[in-house]
């Protein structure tokens, strides 16, 4: 009886329990391709535009893809950066004299670049107050007097030595220590009597300090307003005077790490103070 039971049992059934149909063949390929085909999709949509190399059937889904930017636009970035470093000395250094009008083609045949990343810079610049736009022309350097610089000082006050204070009963003596070579690098930078160096040096040291309260948009809002108060007046003083302040400057940094190392806050605030009073 089991045998014709069997003999009569429906297709597709075994034992009683129903066995789906079997693809054939063509059904598999379909349903293959029709994968792929989404796959390679989903890969476009997040990925962008395919390389060649994944094309080709160099590059597995396995494997990450490699990130591979568009060279000019990372040649032109970098070209750019150099370019902005390159005018910040010039200010600093009073290549770049307060009052003229430099254009931008000049400028890139002096840097031996072209004219784009040139005025990519001075756009900067021109944001960070440096420089202001001529129409037809170029940018001129921006005429700064005295009171402007005073002002600044101020802010600048304002926001740093409060900071310093409260650093100054928090931070142990032997992070301080650790801040030494950075004092006694701007030192050396005032001897040289390069501004653009002992401006360079300068902000390391001031950045330095107000990363120990670890407070990043801090340390960029204050290290903007100190670059700013760096450019040189209209009718700079002369070189040799120049020297003198920078490396008086420059004792106050290690004066006021020897006061912060001592803990004796009376004296950083009067140096803070100082410091502050005097910008250069």
């Amino acid at each position: 009886m089991k045998q014709g039971a069997q003999g009569s049992a429906e297709p597709g059934i075994r034992g009683g329990v129903r066995v789906p149909a079997q693809p054939g063949r063509e059904d598999v390929d379909r349903g293959y391709r029709q994968r792929q085909q989404e796959r390679r999709a989903d890969e476009t949509e997040t990925a962008g535009p395919v390389h060649d190399t994944a094309v080709r059937g160099e590059h597995t889904h396995s494997e990450p893809a490699p990130v591979r930017p568009a060279r000019p636009v990372v040649q032109r970035a970098s070209v750019r950066g150099q370019v902005l470093a390159a005018l910040r000395t010039a200010l600093v250094s009073g290549e770049l004299r307060p009052g003229e009008v430099y254009s931008a083609p000049v400028l890139a045949e002096r840097f031996g670049v072209s004219a784009t990343p040139v005025r990519e810079a001075m756009q900067q610049l021109t944001l960070e107050g440096a420089v202001e736009v001529v129409p037809n022309r170029g940018f001129r350097v921006v005429e700064r007097d005295r009171r402007e610089l005073a002002e600044l000082a101020e802010v600048r006050a304002l926001i740093e030595v409060p900071v310093m204070l409260r650093l100054a009963r928090t931070v142990p003596a032997e992070r301080w220590a650790e801040l030494r070579p950075l004092a006694e690098a701007t030192v050396r930078a005032a001897s040289s009597g390069c501004r653009a160096t002992y401006a360079e040096s300068d902000r390391a040291f001031h950045r330095a300090v107000l990363s120990l309260a670890g407070n990043d948009q801090l340390v960029r809002i204050a290290e903007d307003l100190h670059r700013r108060a760096q450019w040189p007046l209209f009718g700079a003083t002369p070189v040799g005077r120049a020297r003198a302040d920078l490396i008086a400057d420059a004792h106050e940094h290690t004066a006021l790490l020897d006061a912060l190392i001592a803990g004796d806050e009376d004296v950083v605030r009067a140096l803070v103070e100082e410091h502050f009073t005097g910008a250069r």
